[in-house]
């Protein structure tokens, strides 16, 4: 009974963390362009933009709990706003980098997925991710961030449990794809909100307010950050 257990336990581990085997290129080229399909129509964007708030707001809990802030929770809205909540000393180096953290997520989540794809652990990328959104269901606060966050997950359950090892590389291409390009047009939208004298309290402005930078530098390293994770991660999808 212990030895069929241990095995059973090897087994899991060796499913979980070693490595499959990468896609066919066509594979890898028809997911960037699904990806460019669900980010470039503004119409569709709207609706999968969704998913890069989950990320961001995600990555502001993350940080804030990492850098000893208490979070106290999470909302997403049906207009692709969030809002996270963490409590702490209202300024100092966590609250720089908790509050840094939102627009840099995305494409920071899509270029450690690349690594990942590119050392073959499809299947840990997408129980890691599936482990990401249960941890973020718990911290949040509204009914439509639950749902949203719920149906994600689910997609990912779905996916890694009832699909074979082509679906779910294709899933997993799809979405660090999505993650690095949609990752880009967020930074894209604040510089044209802040030009047109809106977003006063974005993250870019808040950070100004906490190191009296200016807000253009931190919309330029949010630019940086998803620009260059988009052409390293890319670099590393598209070398299968």
């Amino acid at each position: 009974m212990h030895t069929t257990a241990s095995d059973s336990l090897a087994s899991l581990w060796d499913e979980v963390f070693g490595s499959q085997p990468d896609p066919d290129l066509w594979v890898v080229i028809a997911t960037l362009v699904a990806s460019l399909a669900v980010v470039a129509p503004p119409t569709v964007w709207r609706i999968s933009r969704n998913a890069i708030t989950i990320a961001h707001e995600g990555g502001h809990g993350l940080i804030a709990l990492l850098t000893g802030r208490q979070l106290t929770g999470i909302r997403l809205h049906s207009d692709t706003s969030g809002l996270t909540v963490s409590r702490g000393k209202p300024h100092g180096l966590g609250m720089i980098l908790t509050a840094a953290a939102g627009y840099t997520a995305p494409p920071l989540l899509g270029l450690g997925g690349a690594a990942l794809l590119a050392a073959g652990h499809i299947t840990a990328l997408l129980w890691l991710a599936t482990a990401l959104l249960v941890a973020m269901l718990v911290m949040i606060r509204n009914a439509y961030g639950a749902l949203t966050v719920v149906l994600t997950g689910g997609t990912f359950v779905v996916v890694s449990w009832l699909t074979g090892p082509q679906v779910q590389a294709a899933f997993a291409y799809a979405v660090v794809w999505f993650l690095l390009v949609g990752g880009v047009r967020p930074a894209f939208e604040l510089q044209a909100k802040r030009s047109r004298g809106g977003a006063g309290d974005s993250d870019a402005d808040q950070l100004s307010r906490l190191t009296h930078v200016p807000a253009g530098m931190w919309l330029f390293l949010f630019h940086a950050v998803s620009l260059c994770s988009l052409i390293g991660g890319g670099r590393w999808l598209l070398e299968v």
